[in-house]
């Protein structure tokens, strides 16, 4: 019976370091492919001043006059470095063509553009898909940014991605594979894959649980 019972707690002693092993390499994973992935990606942010209809149109033409100077400004990046530089040489420009939209629309909010490492979601853009986490961005706040937001990737490209196609350019997703690691780079492009659906998963538990929230 002895025998029995100390069999019993060497198991259940066996199982619960099993369990704290497979937490911890979970943990290490997860922490290493969200910091090399946010490494990776420099976003946009638009924040609408609120939910009215009016508001919420308006941020997406605030968006699109944003884009389409980013198209320009950065059609030739080849490094988030260096969009992250071309964004703070044009702070600026960018926080003029905001203020000009908002005011040929008939508004007269004010715009606040910073450029820094925010939290954002679990977002999908195409066939991409970018898990929860910190992240390098410009952020663009309209009037008193009550309302909802909208936001995507300044490098590489997908801002100009056709979310209703789920298609991403492959020259978007290049660059981005530069800059991964084979394993990384499917975790975020494979939709198809059980493992890394898996593994996508275990990435958003822990960051969603507050676990991985090293801001830069």
């Amino acid at each position: 019976m002895k025998k029995h019972i100390k069999n019993i707690k060497f198991i259940l002693i066996l199982t619960f370091l099993l369990f704290i092993y497979t937490t911890i390499c979970a943990f290490s994973y997860a922490q290493n492919v969200s910091t090399d992935i946010s490494d990776s990606v420099f976003r946009l942010h638009v924040i609408a001043n609120s939910d009215s209809k009016e508001d919420q149109e308006l941020k997406y033409i605030v968006r699109d006059a944003l884009i389409n100077y980013m198209n320009s400004l950065c059609k030739n990046c080849t490094s988030k470095g260096q969009a992250i530089n071309l964004a703070i040489e044009n702070k600026n420009t960018f926080l003029e063509i905001a203020n000009k939209t908002i005011q040929e629309e008939g508004f007269s909010y004010t715009v606040d553009i910073e450029i820094g490492n925010f939290e954002f979601p679990t977002k999908n853009y195409g066939d991409i898909s970018l898990p929860a986490g910190y992240y390098d961005a410009l952020r663009v706040k309209i009037g008193e940014a009550k309302g909802q937001n909208w936001w995507c990737v300044m490098f590489p490209p997908l801002c100009f991605v056709d979310v209703s196609s789920g298609i991403v350019p492959e020259e978007s997703k290049e660059q981005m594979k530069d800059s991964l690691n084979e394993e990384e780079f499917a975790l975020v492009s494979d939709n198809s894959s059980n493992e890394f659906r898996f593994k996508f998963k275990i990435l958003e538990f822990f960051t969603n649980s507050g676990l991985i929230t090293a801001k830069k």
